[in-house]
C-alpha cells in the first residue's frame, strides 16, 4: 500500500513540476494565449480594445478602399477619332487644273505630300498655303482652309487631307497586360476599357488587378472587374495618358496556430476572414483553438468610436477583434468580417496543445495518461 502511494505521489511530483514549468512560461509556443491577449486590454488597463465580433461589428469595419476616377476624368469627353494633335501626321494631296502648278512639275496635275507632321505648337506649313493651324481642327476643317489660300493663286484646286496616328493621339500601357507598348488612339480604343482589350487585356487574376492612369498631375485608380462591372465608370483617353496594370499589394499577416506563418497576399476584393483563414491553409486540426481567432488592426478613430458606440476616441486605436467559430453563427460570423490591408490574424493554441507541450518537456515524450502512469513508476498492466 505504501509503494502505491509512493509511486503516486511520484507522479504528483511530475504533474506539480509540469504545472510549474507552464505557470514559468517556459514552453515554447507560437505566441501568446488567450488570457494574455485579454490582459492586454483596455478594461485591464492594456491598450488595445477587444471586441467581439458580431453582426453590427461586422457592418461598421467593412471599409473596403474605394478607387475610382475623379470628376476631372469622368467629365472628359471622348475625343473625335478625326481631331487633329500635336504630333500627328497628315498626308495631303492637291490637284490643280492648270497646265504649270504650284506645287510640282509642269504637266503633273496632282502634287502629293506624304508625311506633314504637326509640330509641337500645332501648326503645318503647306507651300503657298503658309502656316496653317493643324491641332484642335478635322482633315475636313484643313481641307478648307489650304482649299480658300490656293484658290487666291492656282484656279480651283482641290484638296484631300488624311490623317495618321501620330504622336500626340498616343497612350503608354505598362504592366502586367497582354502586350505593354505605345498605341494610338483610334475610333475603337477611345476609352479605357477598349484600349485595354487593345493591349490583349490583363495578364493576373481580374479580381486582384488595379488600373492606374496618369495623365499630367493627375493620378486615378479603379480595379479592373469594377470597370467592366460598371460601365458608367469607364473614361475616355487623352493623348500622352500612361496607364500601368498592377497586382493588388494588400497583404494581412498570419501568425500562431494556423496552416501558415507569413505574409500572404489578398486574393480577392473584398477578403473575409474565413477566407483569410482558408487561404493560410485553415486552422491546425491537432493545435488550434477555434475559438481563439483574433484580428489585430489599427482602427481609424471613426470607425473604432462606431463599433465601440463612443465620441470621444482620437487618432488610430489599437483594436482586437475575437472571433469564436465554435459559435452556432461563428462560421457566418467570420464569412461576413471583412479582412484589411495591415491585418495580422493570430490563432491561439488549444489549451491541450500547452498542456502537452508540458507534459513533453518534463517527461522528455509527448502522451498519454498511460506514459505518465510509467514515469510515476506505475505498470499499467495491473
Amino acid at each position: 500500500m505504501k509503494s502505491f502511494a509512493s509511486r503516486w505521489g511520484k507522479c504528483a511530483v511530475v504533474l506539480t513540476l509540469a504545472s510549474t514549468v507552464a505557470a514559468c512560461n517556459l514552453v515554447p509556443r507560437s505566441g501568446p494565449n488567450k488570457s494574455e491577449i485579454y490582459a492586454g486590454s483596455v478594461q485591464k488597463e492594456g491598450d488595445a480594445f477587444i471586441v467581439e465580433v458580431n453582426d453590427r461589428v461586422s457592418r461598421a469595419t467593412a471599409v473596403v478602399p474605394a478607387l475610382g476616377f475623379s470628376d476631372s476624368f469622368k467629365n472628359a469627353g471622348q475625343l473625335g477619332s478625326d481631331t487633329i494633335r500635336p504630333g500627328d501626321i497628315l498626308a495631303l494631296t492637291i490637284w490643280e487644273n492648270v497646265d504649270k502648278p504650284l506645287l510640282g512639275p509642269e504637266g503633273q496635275v496632282a502634287a502629293v505630300l506624304e508625311e506633314v507632321q504637326v509640330d509641337g505648337a500645332g501648326f503645318i506649313f503647306v507651300p503657298y498655303a503658309g502656316r496653317i493651324r493643324a491641332a484642335g481642327n478635322t482633315p475636313e476643317g484643313i481641307r478648307r482652309i489650304i482649299s480658300a489660300k490656293l484658290e487666291e493663286q492656282t484656279p480651283d484646286p482641290q484638296v484631300e487631307v488624311r490623317r495618321a496616328a501620330g504622336d500626340g493621339s498616343t497612350v503608354s500601357l505598362v504592366g502586367t497586360v497582354g502586350a505593354q507598348g505605345v498605341y494610338p488612339i483610334e475610333r475603337p480604343t477611345r476609352t479605357l476599357s477598349t484600349m485595354l482589350a487593345q493591349a490583349g487585356g490583363v495578364t493576373i487574376v481580374p479580381e486582384i488587378a488595379q488600373i492606374t492612369v496618369l495623365r499630367g498631375r493627375e493620378t486615378g485608380q479603379i480595379w479592373f472587374q469594377d470597370l467592366y462591372d460598371n460601365p458608367e465608370l469607364d473614361i475616355a483617353l487623352r493623348g500622352g495618358d500612361r496607364i500601368l496594370v498592377e497586382e493588388d499589394t494588400r497583404a494581412f499577416t498570419a501568425l500562431g496556430a494556423t496552416g501558415t506563418q507569413s505574409r500572404v497576399n489578398f486574393f480577392t476584393k473584398d477578403l473575409s476572414a474565413i477566407e483569410a483563414i482558408a487561404q493560410v491553409g485553415g486552422l491546425v486540426a491537432t493545435s488550434s483553438d477555434p475559438t481563439g481567432v483574433f484580428i489585430f488592426r489599427n482602427e481609424a478613430d471613426v470607425v473604432a468610436n462606431n463599433v465601440l458606440g463612443r465620441k470621444d476616441l482620437d487618432g488610430a486605436q489599437r483594436m482586437v477583434y475575437v472571433l469564436n467559430l465554435t459559435k452556432p453563427n461563428g462560421m457566418f460570423t467570420a464569412r461576413d468580417f471583412i479582412v484589411r490591408d495591415g491585418d495580422t490574424l493570430y490563432v491561439t493554441e488549444a489549451p491541450i496543445t500547452t498542456w502537452n507541450k508540458t507534459i513533453s518537456a518534463i517527461t522528455g515524450t509527448l502522451t498519454s495518461a498511460d506514459t505518465l502512469l510509467e514515469v510515476g513508476g506505475i505498470s499499467t498492466g495491473g
